[in-house]
């Protein structure tokens, strides 16, 4: 890697981070840690596949359905590769992904959009920051476990087809956009919650997160993490439009 101003997405790797997985997984703990880690990923991949399918019967045209139908697949394909890696480290893909169900579920049945503009925010805001905390934990792990989360967090396309769609919206009407700013806020603290309460309920995450597996990793460190999540999400909500 190369070096710049920003040390924290830029620098050389060190500890866990420079070893790959034969030798970061000699760690019982961090072994725990990684498996932890995929299944959460592989669930939330599965329910996004699920909810971008169930989303697309919204779609007021078929241009759009079928959009939504090709990143719902892509979605899929994301899960089949952590799915694949779980078995090839040893773990078994369904006990590793168990323990995430109630708290991912909860969280969809709580933000369950109304209409099509609100599943659009919902994919857009949500995932995103689900995919910035786990960029975050990507930096701590193994060589060969962070090519393959940063390689499933890959953007399917519904950045751009969810911006220009609000956008888009909002323009036609205005009052749209105080709706869903009001709805992305609240899926902002609720997906934030859910991502504190996924790493609290989970010893070797939690450790890898404040220092113990993952090397430099404090708690002051844990506050900054959030706060860089939480700028980018207001970044994201100045693209749809819409005011933090």
């Amino acid at each position: 890697m190369t070096t710049s101003d920003n040390t924290d997405n830029t620098a050389e790797p060190t500890g866990v981070a420079a070893r790959n997985w034969a030798e970061a997984s000699a760690d019982p703990q961090y072994r725990a840690a990684v498996v932890d880690l995929l299944g959460a990923l592989a669930y939330g991949e599965l329910a996004a596949f699920e909810r971008l399918a169930e989303d697309a019967k919204l779609a007021p045209t078929l241009i759009d359905k079928a959009e939504l139908a090709k990143m719902a697949s892509a979605e899929f394909h994301h899960f089949e590769q952590l799915r694949d890696r779980l078995s090839e480290i040893g773990a078994e893909p369904t006990e590793a992904m168990q323990p995430f169900v109630a708290a991912l579920d909860g969280f969809h049945k709580q933000t369950a959009p109304s209409d099509w503009l609100e599943g659009l925010v919902k994919a857009y805001v949500g995932d995103s920051i689900a995919s910035d905390f786990y960029r975050e934990v990507a930096a701590r792990l193994d060589s060969d476990t962070r090519g393959l989360v940063l390689a499933v967090l890959d953007d399917t396309g519904h950045a751009s087809f969810a911006v220009e769609k609000v956008r888009a919206a909002i323009d036609a009407d205005p009052r749209v956009g105080g709706r869903l700013a009001l709805w992305a806020r609240r899926l902002m603290g609720e997906a934030l919650s859910q991502s504190q309460r996924v790493v609290a309920d989970r010893d070797a995450l939690s450790t890898m997160l404040v220092g113990g597996v993952a090397d430099g990793f404090d708690l002051a460190e844990v506050g900054r993490m959030f706060s860089r999540i939480t700028e980018a999400h207001t970044k994201r909500m100045a693209a749809l439009g819409l005011a933090a």
